[in-house]
């Protein structure tokens, strides 16, 4: 089987970390824990929502770490006196994550009835035109 290289095309100058963006996307998108949902918002917003029950606020971090965006849960351990007859709640920690295109920003976090939505908003960035003047090469010697 061939692999494509987006960084071989001649059309597609500068892409080359486009193919370690969607290896690293195949790598993280094989957990199975906790669920989620993305939806569209409006035209330039998004929200992930995970369902989370048992996990308070300070019990789950977010973080951006290089244009990938990390969700990571950890209850605190029970030491209390509970007997469980059956225990079918998912305690677990877990990591879950998510790569975010450039101009994507997490717009906020919040929790409510075991879910915890982010909230993310793409920045579209300005029509910028630019008039290239034919002439000396910039660094050349005159």
């Amino acid at each position: 089987m061939t692999k494509l290289s987006f960084g071989a095309h001649p059309y597609l100058l500068g892409f080359e970390q486009l193919e370690r963006l969607v290896e690293r996307t195949a790598k993280s998108g094989a957990e199975g824990y906790p669920p989620f949902n993305i939806e569209a918002v409006a035209e330039n917003a998004y929200r992930i929502t995970l369902a989370v029950a048992g996990f308070r606020e300070e019990d789950l971090a977010i973080t951006v770490e290089d244009r990938q965006l990390v969700v990571r849960g950890r209850q605190a351990d029970d030491l209390g006196e509970r007997v469980f007859l059956h225990r079918g709640i998912a305690a677990r920690a877990f990591q879950r994550s998510f790569v975010m295109a450039d101009g994507v920003e997490v717009a906020g976090a919040t929790m409510e009835h075991g879910l915890l939505h982010i909230d993310l908003r793409r920045q579209v960035p300005d029509t910028v035109v630019q008039t290239i003047r034919i002439g000396q090469k910039e660094g050349a010697k005159r």
